[in-house]
């Protein structure tokens, strides 16, 4: 039987107020934040899935999830996720 994967991935959400601009993914989120502050991103909130899951299941989500917004914004995706 072949090993569990490790699960050590969170998604996360930056949001602009209420305007999501940007769906992304991480293994360490405090250094995230500080990483997307030093860049001067503009957003006011960051919002962390709880559920820790594998790298490849995050990168999974991470794509619906940009593909969700797409689909009720026009084609456009969030700001940050050119």
């Amino acid at each position: 039987m072949a090993g569990r994967t490790k699960q050590d991935y969170h998604n996360y959400t930056l949001r602009d107020g209420r305007i999501v601009v940007k769906h992304g993914i991480t293994d360490d989120v405090s250094r995230r934040l500080s990483q997307m502050k030093s860049r001067r991103l503009r957003f006011t909130s960051m919002t962390v899935d709880p559920v820790a899951v594998s790298e490849e299941t995050a990168r999974r989500r991470e794509k619906w999830r940009i593909k969700a917004y797409q689909r009720s914004h026009r084609g456009r995706k969030p700001r940050y996720n050119k």
